[in-house]
């Protein structure tokens, strides 16, 4: 793990930075009304409205689980790409392999990077191959609107990979009918365009979004490039609301000490369609198909040692339907089917045969949750779902979730629930020089419990604090054993510890269950509307595991949490149209000391033409968040974007 280059100064001038501009912005900034909230669930201004965690939309301050929304659309230009939007929320931990989402594991509270499911509106797009994939989105930056964040199991509502949370990327009709287009420069030789059409009519929306991201690296083997492409059309007709969305994305890029010790070079493509079709105002029809690819080789300067080409198709279905039982009473229910297939040439390090190869699995699910709201302060809601998949086994995962509102300014909530996670092709067949696969993989299980209180002491400040904890079951991670076929096969009590080290000699990293482990923690959140131009959001999340659960072997994954992951941001909108937003996140990862990162990031809005800047980890500070992959040090991006046209349609479809 890299060691930080004075953290403690980093934080120091960011808060000085942060206390100064306070001072300055109360003095100087007029009264402007500022960019939607991104602290969860602070309902101090303009109620908005939610659809994760919940069967249908809602006032953020009515859900009774833990919901994070963070606006993207107001703020695009503040932030260098979707993941630094994500660390506003303390609970969310960024795994990067590279800068601007080239590749990064996404954990929530503690999970594993594949016990966490990722959403694009509402539809699945984690990856049947690896979990590494997870976040390889299609989609461009310019296409979503915000991101909503489920902390706690969301299995019920979702099934499988829902363990530690759920992110939601959701996109939204167009508001105008006008064209941007923008450019941005900086180190690393870097260079981005991007860019967005749509038009606006009474009933029918279209919106057609590209990015391009390019970069010679910061090191040897970490250059990439990266191009994303988005078409979403809406559609009102008598019969209800229609969305299509279609995207594609082509991302090559530098694998250096990804996987291991070697100078891997690796090339990833995604291809999806979602469709959503209402039936009345009480039946939502969903289709979605998702198509990756993954080219890997071992050697970057000689790619036929060893290299791996992995073909991954997933389909989805759903039907859902809501009745309103009275005034109190709502009942909610519906069936999903999946399908995911895989075809690599995969094979094991004898090469005596196909380790993936060809594999396919099926999955259907059928669920049902009654939400009654008895009297105005007290809500209840009770949800069950029984999934099956390929071989005749089914998983059964239920929730229940309350609220309860002591005043208008406080309310306590709380839940329970389970949840699961089948194992990804990659955990049961795949092999390579430094990793094998298992075939006897058992699902991982857990149960969730959380409590919380929220609160608004003032119209301009609110925040909310919440205890947490979860007992799982089966964890599937990679542990270093020795590569004979005895300590293969035996469990892991009778494993010998001779592999005391990544670098040990005959080890490697062969995918396991592990006994059961519990991790508790708590969340803290708050916003601070200092002005009507400045906001201040402060997220901390502390997390403790059970790190005996290996008993001296040595694992690659589950033990790379955040015992403490804290950010703050001061956001503001100055005189002349500026928007300026500086934070400070401080992160300690379990066995390995704190790192602190530094961002200041600044636009101007003129007629037609919003120059911008970005500054990242200002502090220098040498850091690593996966073990043995370097994160880049100080970096700058300016450029401009540029609106070519635009009108604005009296009776645009709303938002």
């Amino acid at each position: 793990m890299g060691h930080p280059n004075s953290p403690g100064t980093s934080i120091v001038i960011g808060l000085v930075l942060l206390g100064c501009g306070f001072a300055w912005a109360q003095q100087n900034a007029p009264n402007v009304p500022n960019a939607q909230p991104t602290t969860p669930k602070l309902p101090v201004h303009k109620e908005e409205m939610v659809v994760t965690g919940t069967y249908q939309p809602v006032a953020v301050s009515e859900v009774d689980r833990d919901v994070v929304v963070l606006d993207v659309r107001n703020a695009r230009a503040l932030y260098p790409s979707l993941i630094d939007v994500l660390r506003l929320d303390a609970a969310v931990d960024l795994q990067e392999r590279g800068p601007n989402g080239v590749q990064s594991d996404l954990s929530i509270r503690g999970a594993s990077f594949g016990q966490s499911l990722v959403l694009v509106d509402g539809l699945r797009m984690n990856d049947a191959q690896s979990g590494h994939h997870n976040l390889d989105l299609p989609m461009p930056f310019q296409s979503i609107d915000r991101i909503e964040v489920l902390h706690g199991s969301g299995s019920t509502m979702y099934g499988s990979d829902a363990i530690g949370g759920v992110v939601n990327f959701i996109t939204a009709p167009p508001i105008a009918t006008e064209v941007r287009a923008g450019s941005a420069f900086g180190n690393f030789g870097t260079n981005q365009q991007f860019g967005t059409a749509s038009m606006v009519f009474n009933r029918w929306t279209e919106q057609a979004s590209f990015g391009r991201d390019f970069s010679t690296g910061f090191t040897t083997d970490r250059d990439y490039r990266a191009l994303t492409g988005s078409s979403e059309t809406h559609v009102e007709t008598r019969l209800g609301a229609t969305t299509v969305l279609l995207a594609g994305g082509d991302k090559p890029f530098g694998a250096n000490q990804f996987y291991g010790n070697f100078p891997s070079w690796e090339r990833t493509k995604t291809w999806f369609a979602g469709a959503s079709q209402e039936l009345g105002s009480n039946i939502l029809v969903q289709f979605g198909y998702r198509r990756h690819t993954d080219l890997f080789e071992l050697f970057r300067d000689d790619p036929a040692a060893y290299t791996n080409d992995h073909i991954t198709n997933s389909w989805q279905a759903a039907i859902r339907r809501h009745n309103k039982l009275g005034k109190k009473l709502n009942v909610f229910y519906g069936a999903e089917a999946y399908r995911d297939t895989i075809d690599s040439n995969n094979f094991s390090p004898l090469g005596e045969a196909p380790a993936l190869g060809h594999h396919e699995r099926n999955r259907g699910g059928i669920y049902a949750n009654v939400d009654w709201r008895p009297v105005q302060r007290l809500s209840l809601s009770v949800g069950a779902r029984e999934e099956y998949y390929s071989g005749g086994h089914g998983v059964f995962t239920p929730t229940i979730a309350g609220g309860y509102r002591l005043s208008e300014r406080l309310k306590l909530r709380g839940s329970v629930s389970r949840a699961f996670r089948l194992p990804t092709y990659t955990d049961l067949y795949y092999n390579d020089p430094a990793t094998i696969g298992n075939s006897g993989l058992q699902p991982e299980t857990a149960w969730s419990y959380d409590g919380g209180i929220e609160w608004s002491i003032a119209p301009r400040l609110a925040g909310s604090v919440t205890i947490f904890r979860r007992d799982e079951k089966n964890d599937i991670d990679y542990v270093l054993v020795p590569n004979d076929p005895t300590a293969l096969a035996a469990p892991l009590s009778l494993v010998p510890r001779t592999c005391t080290s990544p670098t040990s000699p005959g080890c490697i990293y062969q995918a396991r269950n592990l006994d059961a482990l519990s991790f508790t923690g708590v969340e803290v959140a708050v916003r601070w509307q200092v002005s009507g131009a400045n906001q201040v959001s402060i997220a901390y999340t502390a997390l403790t595991g059970a790190q005996q659960a290996l008993n001296g072997l040595l694992s690659r994954y589950l033990f790379n949490y955040p015992v403490n992951n804290a950010s703050m941001q001061w956001q503001s909108r100055l005189p002349g149209n500026i928007q300026l937003r500086t934070r400070v996140g401080v992160t300690e990862r379990y066995n390995n000391d704190a790192y602190a990162l530094w961002d200041v990031a600044v636009s101007r809005q003129f007629r037609q033409v919003r120059p911008f800047l970005q500054l990242a980890n200002l502090g220098n500070t040498a850091y690593q968040e996966i073990a043995g992959v370097a994160m880049p040090g100080r970096s700058i991006l300016g450029g401009f974007e540029v609106l070519l046209s635009r009108k604005v349609q009296p009776k645009a479809v709303p938002r």
